[in-house]
């Protein structure tokens, strides 16, 4: 599979689009946060190896959708989740096949050395207790925060200590590192972003009624077209597995299953109307 990903990439090389003069268009890429670290290696490695270089503009999933619907441009289209990948075609802003690139496992993240004991998702409805989600109606990971509440009958218990709704998955992450909030409900990954900051508490797998994956597909109507399939095509490969891996992501739904294993993959939650 990885030498004919391998293959695949040199033919598109040779097909890309080039500025008057004769430099490569760059390629143009709206990309949720929450494959930040990856993407941003993975888009340096790219240019590296080809010489083709590329924009990443990145944040909630929801909000790149909407710069990609209000601004007409880009080739590339990265959400943190299957859920905007959903919204993007129901949108009509995509085409073609998405490309499943790493998934994502719902957990608890709490300050290194977890000074506050959390042990698990019933402990987040301890009284006093400081907890950041990133907002439900436009990044991935509070869309599934709000989801995995209400799965486990916890929403009311745990509403009372939520402390503001950042706008995407990077803010959610950061809030532990900065202190304002003791916990962040977010993506088992983020420990592999600031280590020495944070750590992941993993939830029962009982308790996950879904997980993630981080899809790619090409934008309707891209000006680089050719090179949205190459950079694609990298970070399915080989190399662009590893810098995944690298940074601590599950690329194999066989990796993720044992975490959960009657959970569901991909599909769409719709967020319920009081927290809209």
């Amino acid at each position: 599979m990885i030498r004919v990903l391998a293959l695949s990439l040199i033919a598109l090389l040779a097909a890309l689009p080039t500025l008057a003069d004769e430099k490569p268009l760059p390629v143009v890429v709206f990309a949720g946060s929450a494959s930040q670290p990856p993407l941003e290696e993975a888009a340096r490695s790219f240019e590296k190896k080809t010489g083709i270089p590329v924009t990443l503009h990145l944040g909630g999933s929801g909000t790149m959708l909407s710069q990609i619907r209000l601004t007409g441009k880009g080739d590339l289209y990265i959400p943190g989740s299957p859920d905007f990948l959903e919204l993007a075609r129901e949108q009509n802003l995509v085409e073609g096949e998405a490309k499943t690139l790493a998934y994502l496992v719902p957990a608890i993240i709490v300050q290194r050395g977890n000074p506050l004991k959390i042990k698990g998702l019933e402990d987040l409805s301890r009284p006093g207790l400081r907890i950041g989600i990133a907002d439900p109606r436009g990044v991935c990971v509070g869309l599934y925060a709000v989801e995995l509440l209400v799965a486990n009958g916890l929403e009311k218990k745990v509403r009372p200590n939520l402390r503001g709704q950042v706008e995407s998955c990077a803010r959610a992450a950061s809030m532990i590192p900065l202190g304002t909030v003791d916990v962040v409900l977010g993506w088992r990954e983020f420990e592999s972003w600031n280590p020495e900051a944070m750590e992941a508490i993993l939830l029962r797998p009982e308790q996950l009624p879904r997980l993630a994956f981080v899809p790619a597909v090409k934008v309707r109507g891209a000006r680089n077209p050719a090179g949205a399939e190459a950079f694609m095509t990298f970070l399915a490969s080989g190399d662009g597995v590893e810098i995944f891996r690298k940074w601590g992501y599950l690329v194999r739904e066989s990796d993720i299953r044992p975490l959960a294993p009657k959970a569901r993959i991909g599909g769409i939650y719709r967020l319920p109307a009081e927290w809209r």
